[in-house]
């Protein structure tokens, strides 16, 4: 009797470690399950060219301009032009009667007199009038400005550039012109300035557009100067590459499987405005690395890979 309950009581004792251990099992199961896992998105390295760049302010202005002046008193009987106008050389822009023929015909003298007292005056050069400070009516005197003609073809952008970059800066070299907007034109430097600003410590470069088209003066636009470039380099997009707050150490997140990613601490090299040279270490082109998501993850973090 004593034995079968011995067996009795050791049998009982195995199904319970039993039913714990399966218990427990279970429960860590769940627990593994049940582990927050971080949505993120993925890239793979390329081998690209790449270029640095930085961006300066430039402002377009016309080179030759020609004030159309007065050349005698008088009363300004007609005007020709609009402010904005495209002129030609040699196009009629005033009419002017004299003093005295505007004396006469106010008395109303013999109107058979052949003497109109009016002085044509003419477009010195082909342009845009840009600026207009008489209509009719008004009264000028010999040599008062009437109107300035801008040579088209001779505007050109005012590039003004720090002295310590001046070596990025070089004459005969073309460079990237982005427009208010986008638009993006060439242009190429003709001359640099003899003089450095007082205040500001820059040096101004003349920039001269590669295209026909018609700008107005006074334009700011942001020229892309390019600091240094590569032919071929290993990069990642930036939002991939983290670093800490002293800008000292950085590193990419870069999986090891489905769900696994791990810290990659990475030497970085040139960057443009959305890629970043790696230059350590050397990764494949199947290796995936965290675009997305990656912020704050730790090292060996669980992910899960989002499309």
């Amino acid at each position: 009797m004593k034995m079968i309950l011995k067996k009795t009581m050791f049998y009982a004792s195995v199904l319970i470690l039993f039913f714990c251990y399966s218990c427990n099992r279970n429960n860590e199961i769940k627990e593994a399950e049940t582990v927050p896992k971080t949505p993120v998105t993925i890239t793979n390295p390329t081998q690209e060219p790449l270029a640095e760049t930085i961006e300066m302010i430039a402002t377009s202005s016309f080179q030759v301009k020609d004030n159309v002046k007065a050349t005698l008193n008088g009363y300004i009987q007609e005007v020709n032009i609009k402010l904005g106008d495209y002129v030609k050389k040699g196009q009629l822009l005033f009419t002017i009667k004299t003093k005295e023929a505007y004396a006469l015909s106010e008395r109303k003298v013999d109107t058979t007199l052949t003497f109109s007292g009016l002085i044509k005056i003419y477009a010195p050069l082909s342009g845009v009038i840009t600026t207009l400070g008489k209509q009719n009516g008004d009264y000028v005197q010999e040599g008062d400005d009437m109107a300035v003609i801008a040579e088209q073809s001779s505007l050109v952008f005012i590039l003004e550039i720090p002295f310590e970059s001046k070596q990025f800066v070089k004459l005969g070299n073309s460079y990237n012109i982005i427009l208010p907007g986008g638009e993006v034109v060439k242009g190429v430097v003709n001359s640099e300035m003899p003089t450095v600003d007082e205040e500001s410590q820059t040096q101004k470069y003349v920039l001269k557009p590669m295209t026909l088209s018609v700008f107005p003066e006074n334009l700011i636009v942001n020229v892309e100067i390019v600091k240094s470039k590569k032919t071929v380099a290993q990069t990642l997009p930036k939002d991939a590459v983290l670093t800490d707050e002293t800008q000292t150490e950085w590193w990419v997140m870069k999986l090891i499987n489905d769900s696994i990613a791990v810290k990659v601490p990475v030497k970085k090299g040139i960057e443009s405005t959305d890629k970043i040279e790696i230059l350590e270490p050397v990764f494949t082109s199947t290796d995936r690395i965290i675009v997305s998501g990656n912020y704050g993850l730790a090292d060996t973090a669980k992910v899960s890979i989002t499309k």
